[in-house]
């Protein structure tokens, strides 16, 4: 007879229940928010052809980051599926003897990875997921698996290298006028390497281990992936063999190494240019890599190709969801009323006028998290945030560098419910949100007033310094 489960996994399986029936599917959540922010955009004065203007126009401008996902996805997936990425991952899945530690282990590559890039953090976590789901004897509960998976996009991501706030504000040349005049620049000591932000990090990890193991469930509560009906054993492949003259070539490693040659040099000339960190935390360096990877793994272009011919189908959510993101966000800041002002002025100026010294990480902390439910872009947003945001920390005196860690501590929180940044993620488990919500709703449930009161504590700490130009 199995034993009652524990609190923090009753709670979690309820929401886990109820999400399950009545969650949307991430495509219809997306539509509801562009419905959302487009009828508040005409209530604070935008017109209808406006907003519908915002719309269209906003509907393709993630194309590139639509692009880059999608290429994260599927070269991710081509260099797992080659021998010695297998055998990599293969070994991690051996390390875990039960459900629960295998859960444990998701989470903590997810959170670490993440700070030094999000990417990498994304696809390494699904594919160990998928490892450590296919050994039936751990009873690993497989949504609460793929919440692991996502843990290091909801607490930890802005908090290291991967920020796009804090590498903006480090560098001149990337900062438009408007913030430079506000902020100056920042280093990277005034922010992400700060103690008290490298503290709150530290906190933020052991907290949300511990809340993936405890939320995980047990017993007869443990839905694994064959409870799924997923299979991911993927088809013995034979050596391809030329049945033609003209087929030689793409049987042939020859080309391959001529492109891999000439991609190696690039790298060369790239990470010699700036530090090697920061350079493979760039969305389109880290594709690249990975993407001449995959063909140096795979030896010849057909295995390449049939490599990427599986990993197509993940990405659809991605092609037909990022377009209405796009919308969102320039509804919320291009479809302006008669005094030129828009959706998201309006949010930063209701918590600005609220916010005081004292108050001022709380405050901007709930904006930012608000704000970055509909408008899910990192550093982006704060190109949208910082003029406000900057300039109420100059008037208030809170620290500049503090004032871009609670912008960054909060901005990761909607991850763990937004579908967004899940999507890459959920497209190589074959989940939808509605499958994993229930556990990452937990974490954000602790997360939530923890974040704020560390960004409160830790802030208390810090003195204001005017901006260096």
């Amino acid at each position: 007879m199995n034993k009652q489960p524990a609190l923090l996994e009753r709670f979690a399986l309820r929401i886990s229940n109820w999400s399950e029936k009545w969650f949307p599917d991430s495509y219809i959540f997306a539509l509801l928010g562009v419905i959302i922010v487009s009828f508040a955009a005409i209530g604070i004065g935008a017109s209808v052809q406006d907003v519908a203007s915002s719309f269209g126009n906003g509907f393709w401008s993630l194309i590139p980051f639509t692009l880059q996902m999608t290429m994260l996805i599927i070269v991710g997936y081509v260099v797992s599926v080659s021998a010695p990425v297998k055998k990599l991952i293969q070994k991690m899945a051996r390390i875990p003897h039960s459900g629960r530690s295998a859960i444990v282990l998701v989470a903590t590559v997810s959170l670490l990875i993440s700070l030094v890039n999000w990417a990498v953090s994304t696809i390494l976590t699904a594919l160990l997921v998928i490892a450590l789901a296919k050994r039936k004897e751990l009873q690993m509960d497989y949504r609460a698996a793929a919440a692991a998976a996502i843990i290091g996009m909801g607490a930890t991501w802005a908090l290291g290298i991967s920020s796009s706030a804090a590498q903006l504000q480090a560098n001149k040349a990337s900062l438009p006028e408007s913030i430079y005049k506000l902020t100056g620049v920042i280093p990277f000591t005034e922010t992400i390497f700060l103690w008290q932000s490298m503290l709150m990090t530290l906190i933020l990890v052991i907290v949300s281990i511990a809340i993936a193991y405890w939320s995980a469930p047990k017993g007869d509560n443990v839905k694994t992936m064959q409870d799924f009906e997923l299979n991911f054993e993927e088809e013995e492949k034979t050596e391809v063999k030329s049945t033609r003259p003209g087929d030689w070539l793409e049987n042939s490693p020859l080309l391959t190494i001529i492109v891999v040659a000439l991609g190696l040099i690039w790298m060369f000339i790239e990470f010699s240019k700036t530090n090697p960190i920061i350079a493979i935390s760039s969305l389109n360096t880290y594709n690249f890599v990975f993407l001449m990877l995959g063909l140096a793994l795979h030896r010849t272009p057909r295995n390449f190709l049939n490599a990427v011919s599986q990993a197509v189908p993940a990405v659809s959510g991605i092609l037909i969801q990022f377009p209405l993101y796009g919308s969102i966000a320039f509804i919320m800041t291009q479809a302006l009323n008669s005094q030129d002002l828009s959706l998201s002025h309006y949010i930063a100026e209701f918590f600005v006028s609220i916010a005081s010294k004292e108050t001022f990480a709380i405050v901007m902390g709930i904006y930012s998290a608000v704000l970055g439910f509909f408008v899910p872009s990192g550093g982006g947003k704060w190109i949208i945030e910082a003029p406000y945001v900057m300039q109420a920390a100059n008037d208030l005196q809170v620290h500049l560098g503090w004032s871009v860690q609670i912008y960054n501590a909060a901005e990761a929180l909607p991850n763990l419910i937004n579908p967004f940044f899940m999507l890459p993620m959920l497209g190589i488990l074959k989940l939808k949100a509605k499958d994993v919500i229930g556990f990452t709703v937990t974490q954000l449930v602790f997360h939530l007033p923890l974040v704020l009161f560390l960004l409160w504590i830790l802030g208390r700490t810090l003195t204001y310094s005017p901006p260096v130009m």
